[in-house]
């Protein structure tokens, strides 16, 4: 008997639309097509869409360390709640997971807690060269994190022969946080005191395309792969625009969705994000880059606060706000209203991070390959609350704003762990497996 049957739905198989239902058994997918036969449950998928399950390849869930505002359990729920099947999550944590041990330590805080399935960063330092050089085998591990600018603890690696280190011993793609720690400190006197406005001033377009543009030559001279996250600005998408192969980038779906000064006059600290939230000219170039295929992800860079910290007066107000639960709604919404496809957004949440970062059996549907799905109702509407918010946090930049689309079951290794906003069963999430190129 079969586990789970999938039926009249539409399924996203080679890039198309099909009328298709979905075997399932031992979490595995075992046949495509139109199956009459016993399974211990089937789920109705008529007038819906049966994607890949999506994925998010940016997320901060503070644990160990900050573990008030968010942990590895309540940032799965958020994902599993927003239709996301797998996370990347990230190493800048209290101790920073900057070492095998601690690597270890996030595996064994994830097992058994995590609903969704989820891949580790290991974080660059100055001095952990001869660790990144020996990642391949280490289960769980998506990348090596690189903060060129802006970061906590000991993993801020400001400097060209360190990020020239870091590279020359990578052994994975490195994911790279980039701004100018330099322009970054020489700025700090345009800050206003109380005016976040400032805030896209001090961490400005040239601070950002200024490391993006030394982060590219250092990754080209040693033939390495480097992933630029949260990409913000023109010359960004028009510099790596020429650079592509080794060189992939990512934009969020905040960058897309909301921009200066409107999101700051609206949200105050609560838009303060590294990178900024800059004004239309660059929103509208971040989006001309999603029309024209130029970025190969789209990742949430989820990072939440409490507001108590959000509320302080700018710039002792955290950046950073979070998205996993809202990245599928906001960009779902993006495609009813015909700024990009449904194809599209797949190549950015399912089919390229497989590429990139050679995850295993994930990100299609074909048989044999892993039972995850985000089962979407693309006419559904939903109204965002800061009380819906799984996240510890208790909030979000949409509060009050209504999205059309919307992930109405979540299905991992062949079980529903999410329905109609509901969390079912228990947390079985398993580390994300990679291929050794």
């Amino acid at each position: 008997m079969l586990d789970l049957i999938i039926k009249n739905g539409k399924c996203y198989i080679d890039k198309d639309l099909k009328d298709q239902d979905i075997a399932i058994k031992e979490g595995k997918i075992i046949e495509i097509g139109k199956i009459n036969k016993e399974a211990k449950e089937i789920l109705d998928a008529k007038d819906l869409l049966v994607l890949p399950g999506c994925m998010d390849t940016q997320t901060h869930f503070r644990e160990p360390g900050s573990t008030d505002t968010e942990d590895l359990h309540t940032g799965s729920r958020a994902a599993i709640v927003g239709g996301i099947t797998s996370v990347f999550e990230m190493p800048n944590t209290n101790p920073p997971t900057a070492n095998k041990k601690e690597f270890q330590r996030k595996l064994d805080l994830a097992k058994n807690r995590m609903y969704c399935n989820y891949g580790f960063y290991f974080g660059a330092t100055p001095d952990n060269a001869n660790e990144l050089a020996d990642l391949k085998d280490l289960e769980g591990c998506c990348g090596i994190k690189l903060f060129a600018g802006s970061s906590t603890g000991n993993l801020l690696v400001q400097h060209e022969k360190d990020i020239e280190i870091v590279f020359k011993n990578s052994s994975k793609v490195v994911a790279v946080h980039s701004e100018d720690e330099e322009i970054l400190n020489r700025n700090k006197k345009l800050i206003k005191d109380g005016d976040v406005h400032s805030h896209p001033i001090w961490r400005s377009a040239e601070c950002a395309i200024s490391s993006t543009r030394r982060i590219v030559k250092i990754a080209e001279r040693y033939k390495k792969k480097a992933h630029i996250l949260h990409v913000t600005t023109k010359d960004e998408i028009d510099f790596l625009s020429q650079h592509k192969g080794n060189i992939t980038f990512e934009i969020t779906p905040q960058h897309l969705t909301i921009y200066a000064p409107d999101c700051y006059n609206k949200l105050g600290t609560y838009a303060q994000m590294n990178p900024p939230i800059r004004d239309k000219s660059h929103y509208d170039r971040l989006w001309y880059g999603v029309k024209n295929n130029l970025n190969d992800t789209i990742g949430s860079d989820h990072a939440p606060h409490l507001k108590i910290n959000k509320d302080k007066t700018y710039p002792n107000s955290p950046s950073g706000m979070p998205g996993v639960q809202t990245l599928m709604p906001v960009m779902l919404n993006h495609i009813n209203d015909g700024k990009l496809t449904l194809e599209q957004l797949m190549n950015f949440v399912c089919e390229n991070p497989v590429k990139i970062f050679g995850i295993e059996n994930k990100g299609f549907i074909k048989e044999g390959f892993d039972a995850d799905f985000t089962v979407v109702d693309m006419n559904k509407k939903i109204l965002i609350k800061n009380e819906n918010i799984e996240s510890k946090c208790g909030w979000s930049p949409f509060d009050g704003t209504e999205f059309k689309g919307l992930p109405v079951s979540t299905i991992v290794a062949g079980k529903i762990k999410m329905k109609n906003g509901e969390i079912l069963g228990d947390p079985e999430g398993s580390p994300l497996v990679f291929k050794n190129e």
